[in-house]
């Protein structure tokens, strides 16, 4: 097994936990618009493409009313509540150690991820940091990961991993011929589709066993 030139990251969920603070604040999105809010096993089910997709089919005419509260809220409290999920840093560090490029493709906005990963201090491992509304079409659109390989001499394909934790994190990853890695252990569904990834495991601890057999040093 040969390792991977450039490995691409979804943010929420993958690298840091951020759950919380997403249902907390889509909640009060509701609340301000007059809807009964979601349980938060209905957040977790659904929160998957960006705002810019997602949003104007939840909410209809009030879809950019709802992204100001949702932001709002979000911008209120979420370094606060951001925590790196266990083992996260000691996966990008052995990474950039290996000489890998590190990018970053997530379904949020792109300026709050950037701020969310210099408060966390790992601004520095990342070439590129894409979010909502960065590239022509977001995640999980080709553009976005094309973005996050601009200038870096790797092209979309085999040899660039994606990394996430959904189903539609394999679908960003199939769109652009990329290889598909999900963390946890629920399996991945994109809408109600059941999606496959080329690798599944449980946690960054599982990750790095990954990252060894394909000679990658942790």
């Amino acid at each position: 097994m040969t390792p991977p030139r450039a490995v691409l990251f979804d943010w929420d969920n993958t690298l840091v936990a951020s759950w919380e603070i997403i249902h907390e604040s889509l909640r009060r999105t509701f609340e301000d618009l007059g809807r009964e809010p979601w349980s938060f096993a209905q957040t977790k089910a659904w929160v998957r493409r960006s705002m810019r997709d997602s949003f104007p089919d939840l909410f209809g005419a009030d879809a950019e009313r709802a992204e100001r509260a949702f932001y709002r809220h979000y911008r209120a409290h979420h370094l606060d509540l951001l925590s790196p999920l266990a083992g996260a840093a000691v996966t990008l560090e052995a990474l950039r150690r290996n000489r890998i490029h590190l990018g970053v493709v997530s379904s949020k906005l792109g300026d709050l991820v950037r701020e969310e990963a210099e408060h966390l201090g790992w601004s520095g491992y990342f070439g590129r940091i894409v979010g909502a509304e960065d590239a022509a079409r977001d995640k999980p659109a080709p553009e976005a990961v094309a973005l996050a390989l601009e200038g870096t001499g790797a092209c979309p394909g085999a040899d660039v991993w994606y990394v996430g934790d959904t189903g539609i994190d394999v679908t960003c990853a199939r769109n652009s011929a990329c290889v598909a890695v999900i963390v946890g252990s629920d399996p991945p569904r994109d809408g109600d589709l059941a999606c496959t990834p080329d690798h599944q495991v449980a946690d960054h601890a599982a990750l790095q066993c990954l990252l060894r057999r394909h000679r990658i040093a942790v």
